[in-house]
């Protein structure tokens, strides 16, 4: 039966919490000695019997992705626990080979941190900042992956045994904006500390959404739509978006919440949801220890030698950027590329001067590997961008001759010396080739200089030009300046 009530009085508020699995950027898989960096190779080739979930064989943890996982929690302001164990969790699906999933239940890795972020204001005008609680984080291995063609389904397993840490959150979130700010901060934090590359494009981090609806003033917690498996933050805003819209209809419609949890699929070439089944509860998985691994022993000494060794955490980082004179936008660019940030770090510190290493590496090398449909990862090593920094501050090269140099730099992948001898870009800056230079200057710019000598300041920039060009660039335009104000007296 209805309810009767005014669906304009209505006011309702958004209740959002995620669970984010991060793929830990080890050698090896979880349990096995398989190799971790599968993408993109032949389906079923880095698998073995462990991680095929064969019969009799055991598993072993990896301690790189132990040690990640407590990286990834002490960045995220957890506590960890002294004593934690894996356990099974049973549920049955072609890409999970064993039946049942090595994860973590009753004592998780990590729990009760906190994550700060930056979300845009709803009126447009600047930020504010926003924090989201995380109840925990714990480890387990990843499934397979199944595919869909010509009405067959098949299952490659090279990312059955992935290590993966589940960041879950509290239900903090109160919008999808809030939901993809929140993420994006949470990925820098983890990417800072090295625990996982979460690329996206690789299916290396991913995230479940739970979404559910309440009357503002009131704190009880409804049943709520979980939608599975999206796999970037466009993703994460357009399902939230949608399923919100959808469920504020169904309220409408039915004058209730929904009536218990259900688990929905984005389908993202139709931008709406599908239903998928009703949510599972802790018994449906059948929770047990995992028998064959013993309990992990995480000793304080181990906690504290590793918040030793945490670097600057995003935030910070970001902060300290802004305070070297770079935009909100420049240093969130460093912050979200490590690439980009250890190349104008090396820039900074060489030159000294904030400003020309943004022009170098977030204007000019961006807008280059943009043109060339190349990404940051695939930018000039720091030392090559370095020897091409000097060859510009010892006057070997222009800084209009720097730019071109880059550019080749990126397109062929040579090194800055080597370019700039096959295109002879090397300034003119001995005396006596600029002296005969100048003398030249002087003779086809008698007008000019005449006007110079009158107290037109703006007609020696006429003569430099007319040199620079006569040069065809080379002439080092520091000392062409000096020396032909100099000679003119």
């Amino acid at each position: 039966m209805r309810k009767s009530y005014d669906r304009h009085m209505l006011n309702l508020e958004v209740i959002i919490g995620l669970e984010v699995h991060a793929q830990a950027n080890t050698k090896t898989k979880m349990f096995c000695s398989c190799d971790n960096n599968a993408f993109g190779k032949e389906p079923n080739t880095t698998i073995c019997p462990v991680c095929t979930g064969h019969p009799g064989t055991l598993p072993v943890p990896n301690a790189e992705a132990v040690k990640k996982a407590i990286a990834a929690s002490l960045a995220l302001g957890c506590e960890i626990r002294e004593h934690n164990h894996f356990d099974r969790k049973h549920y049955f699906y072609p890409d999970l080979p064993s039946g049942f999933q090595i994860s973590q239940y009753d004592f998780p890795l990590a729990e009760h941190g906190v994550v700060e972020y930056d979300v845009q204001k709803v009126d447009g005008a600047g930020t504010e900042e926003k924090s989201c609680r995380i109840h925990r984080l714990h480890m387990e291995n990843d499934a397979g992956k199944l595919s869909h063609e010509g009405g067959k389904t098949l299952v490659d397993f090279n990312r059955a045994g992935t290590p993966l840490m589940e960041i879950v959150t509290e239900p903090d979130l109160r919008s999808a904006d809030e939901a993809v700010a929140f993420a994006e901060e949470l990925r820098r934090i983890i990417i800072a500390v090295n625990a996982t590359e979460a690329d996206m494009f690789k299916g290396m981090m991913r995230f479940d959404a739970s979404i559910s609806l309440r009357e503002k003033g009131t704190e009880k917690l409804n049943p709520r739509s979980e939608i599975k498996n999206l796999n970037s933050f466009k993703a994460l805003k357009n399902a939230l978006t949608y399923e919100e819209k959808r469920l504020r209809g169904l309220w409408e419609e039915a004058g209730d919440p929904l009536p218990g949890d259900i688990t929905v699929g984005w389908q993202d070439d139709e931008g709406k949801t599908r239903l998928l089944r009703s949510k599972e509860s802790a018994d449906d998985y059948r929770y047990f220890p995992e028998p064959d691994i013993t309990p992990l022993h995480i000793t304080a000494d181990m906690i504290a030698d590793m918040q030793k060794t945490l670097p600057p955490l995003p935030r910070s980082k970001k902060q300290q950027y802004i305070a070297l004179g770079l935009n909100a936008a420049e240093a969130t660019m460093l912050t979200d590329e490590a690439t980009l940030a250890g190349l104008f770090d090396a820039v900074r510190n060489k030159t000294g001067d904030a400003k020309k290493a943004s022009g170098l590496i977030l204007t000019q090398l961006m807008g280059f590997l943009k043109s060339q449909n190349k990404q940051p990862s695939e930018a000039p090593t720091v030392e090559r961008i370095l020897e091409l920094v000097s060859a510009i501050e010892t006057g070997t090269i222009s800084g209009n001759a720097g730019k071109a140099v880059l550019e080749e730099m990126i397109i062929s992948g040579k090194p800055a010396t080597d370019i700039i001898k096959e295109k002879g870009l090397e300034q003119v800056s001995d005396d006596g080739a600029l002296e005969e230079l100048i003398k030249k200057a002087i003779e086809a710019n008698a007008q000019a200089i005449e006007s110079y000598k009158a107290g037109k300041q703006s007609a020696l920039g006429a003569v430099v030009g007319w040199m620079m060009k006569e040069s065809k660039g080379k002439a080092n335009p520091g000392k062409v300046n000096e020396m032909l104000v100099k000679a003119i007296g």
